[in-house]
């Protein structure tokens, strides 16, 4: 029996360090190697049609607004009652998009607290606002104001789009200026290094990591433990299925680096094409999926058809894309930027969520200035579904052609 045993062992250890080794080879490939970012805009694609059959489509400014209005609330300056933050659903799903950003950085080894010099802290600040105000004129930011907008075949996201394009390359020309006439120190700043003989806690982020997705998992089950409420009007399990969605976004922006800043920036800056390329794809997919919900039925047409084509969306846009540089990424580029660590977005977040408070409680106090953002324009009122889809795709192909195009030959340099 003893010599029986001795013959199993040897293979049962090679079997369990096979294992280990297949175990650790797969982390390593999902979270030490980022992931290609056109992987990144196909899944950002697929995840925004599953959210928005599930309960609403994706959109970032809305919780940190709320977030705001709460606080405002709270201190007797606002006299309507707030959405409760943990009832949202824009609310939970910006939380939940920032928690799983930090939850793939600890597991991937890379938060970092980074507080940036002085000038970057003003300039964060400065865009934030700027992203405020271009928000509450287009009823969204680059995420619910553009990409969900033009996936709901919303003429309005069109239009914002042409303003980020605008807005971003006037910041490009003056990022120019401003190099040649200011000598400030610049960058996001870095992380204090680790003083020799004290312990390496980058070591231990994994395990940080799969506490705070255990800690994300519990809550969606205790929203789906609580059903849901008629009265309150809150249907618990709806939450907890925008919370794992949010989750997901935020994991599968951090691991891919997507940014819509660099989608509409790089083409003016570098050439490259890579982000642009992505975010077509993103908005390629998800346009399909929101017509098949839509035409179907199975949504409301005029879901995030919001009354701000033209002026609103252009103008608004125009403002948010000039800002986002400033603040160091888009709306959900700075959730998921601040969940790596970065002061520097962090300040521009909190910039963007007080402007767009302030301004929205403008706008509801005064629909008059509402009502100068324009009209809701839902393109199958005008042109079928096939041909709302048709000029959707093709819009976005032109612009994957222009950045491929562009990558090669530099022309918008």
């Amino acid at each position: 029996m003893e010599d029986s045993a001795k013959t199993v062992q040897p293979g049962a250890v090679e079997e369990a360090g096979a294992l280990v080794l297949i175990f650790r080879e797969a982390y390593e490939k999902v979270f030490f190697k980022n992931w290609p970012v056109w992987l990144g805009g196909l899944l950002i694609g697929l995840l925004s049609i599953i959210i928005f059959a599930w309960a609403r489509p994706l959109g970032v400014i809305a919780g940190p607004r709320e977030w705001v209005d709460w606080l405002f609330y709270s201190a007797g300056l606002y006299g309507s009652h707030p959405l409760n933050p943990l009832l949202s659903y824009g609310s939970v799903l910006t939380f939940a998009l920032i928690w799983g950003a930090f939850a793939s950085a600890l597991l991937s080894r890379q938060f970092a607290v980074k507080v940036p010099p002085p000038f970057e802290m003003v300039r964060s600040a400065a865009g934030g606002i700027m992203m405020g105000i271009g928000a509450t004129m287009a009823a969204g930011c680059n995420v619910g104001g553009f990409f969900s907008a033009t996936s709901a075949l919303s003429l309005g996201g069109l239009a914002m789009m042409a303003g980020l394009i605008i807005g971003v390359y006037l910041e490009v020309h003056y990022l120019y200026w401003e190099l040649e006439h200011f000598r400030f120190k610049r960058g996001e700043g870095r992380s204090r290094r680790r003083r020799a003989g004290s312990p390496d806690l980058r070591k231990l982020q994994p395990w940080f990591g799969a506490l705070a997705l255990a800690v994300a998992l519990l809550a969606v089950y205790l929203y789906r433990s609580m059903g849901s409420d008629p009265a309150a009007a809150a249907d618990y399990r709806q939450i907890g299925g925008i919370l794992i969605a949010g989750l997901l976004f935020g994991l599968v922006l951090h691991r891919s680096r997507f940014a819509f800043l660099q989608a509409f920036r790089e083409p003016f800056v570098s050439a490259n094409g890579a982000q642009a390329k992505a975010m077509a794809i993103a908005v390629i997919v998800s346009v399909i999926g929101f017509a098949v919900l839509k035409s179907s039925g199975l949504r409301p047409a005029g879901v995030y058809v919001e009354p701000t084509f033209w002026a609103g969306s252009f103008i608004g846009g125009i403002f948010f894309g000039f800002g986002m540089p400033f603040a160091g990424g888009c709306a959900s580029g700075v959730c998921w930027r601040f969940a790596e660590g970065s002061i520097k977005v962090l300040i521009g977040l909190v910039f963007m969520a007080f402007s767009n408070s302030l301004l929205q409680e403008l706008f509801n106090l005064h629909p008059g200035l509402a009502a100068l953002m324009g009209s809701a324009v839902y393109l199958p009122s005008y042109l079928s579904y096939f041909w709302s889809v048709a000029l959707v795709v093709m819009i976005m192909l032109l612009y994957y052609v222009a950045a491929a195009w562009n990558e090669k030959t530099k022309a918008l340099i």
